[in-house]
C-alpha cells in the first residue's frame, strides 16, 4: 500500500461533501430524507429494540478496539510499521476531531446531544476504512468492502430505529471517517518518505 494514488483526492472529496451536507443540516431537525428513512425503518422493523441494539453492536468500543489492536499487531508482525500506525492513529484522529471540532461546529441537536456527524458511524467506518486499505487488492479488498457495507447498513437501521441519529448524521460520519483515514495515510506516507535516507552518489 502506497501513500500515492487516489487517497488524497478521495479524502478531499469526502470532506467537501461532508461539510456541504453539514451546512445544509446545521441547527436543523430532520430533513425530508431523514423522515422518509425513519418511517421506512419503523414500518419494516417495528419496535424490536433487542434487534435494533444488536444491529448497532459493531459500533461499540469493546468491539472496535480489539479489531483495531489485532490489525495493528498483525501489521507489526509483518514488519509493516507504517500500516500499524495508521490502524491506531487514523481512527483516533477521526473520533477526537469529530467529538471536539465537528459536532460543536455544526451544532445539530437531536434531543439533548449533538448529532452531526454520527460518532458511532465515524468510529465504525474509520476502522473499516483502515481494514480496506490494509487488505491486499483483489478478493480480500472486495470481501472486506462488501461485509463492511452490509454492517454499516445494519448499523444505520439500528441507529435510526433507536432514535440515536438521523440518516444524514450517518452519511456525514461515514464521509468524515473515510476522509480522515485517507488523509492520515497520505500524511504518514509523506512523513516516512521525508525521513528515508537519501541514496549516496558516491
Amino acid at each position: 500500500m502506497s501513500g500515492r494514488g487516489p487517497y488524497g483526492p478521495v479524502a478531499v472529496t469526502c470532506a467537501a461533501i461532508m461539510v456541504v451536507l453539514g451546512l445544509l443540516v446545521s441547527g436543523e431537525g430532520p430533513s425530508v430524507p431523514d423522515e422518509v428513512a425513519v418511517h421506512w425503518v419503523e414500518r419494516t422493523f417495528g419496535p424490536d429494540a433487542a434487534l435494533l441494539r444488536l444491529l448497532v453492536l459493531p459500533t461499540e468500543a469493546y468491539v472496535l478496539i480489539p479489531v483495531a489492536v489485532l490489525a495493528a499487531v498483525l501489521c507489526l508482525i509483518g514488519r509493516r510499521r507504517l500500516e500499524a500506525a495508521l490502524t491506531i492513529v487514523g481512527p483516533l484522529i477521526a473520533i477526537l476531531a469529530n467529538t471536539w471540532v465537528l459536532k460543536p461546529l455544526f451544532g445539530r441537536w437531536k434531543y439533548a446531544y449533538l448529532a452531526y456527524p454520527s460518532g458511532h458511524t465515524v468510529a465504525l467506518v474509520a476502522v473499516l476504512t483502515v481494514l480496506v486499505l490494509l487488505a491486499r487488492p483483489g478478493v480480500a479488498t472486495a470481501v472486506i468492502s462488501t461485509v463492511g457495507a452490509v454492517v454499516l447498513c445494519g448499523v444505520t437501521i439500528g441507529m435510526l430505529g433507536l432514535g440515536y441519529h438521523y440518516l444524514t448524521d450517518v452519511v456525514g460520519g461515514a464521509l468524515f471517517a473515510v476522509a480522515t483515514v485517507c488523509a492520515t495515510w497520505v500524511l504518514l506516507s509523506w512523513a516516512a518518505r521525508r525521513r528515508a535516507p537519501v541514496p549516496s552518489d558516491g
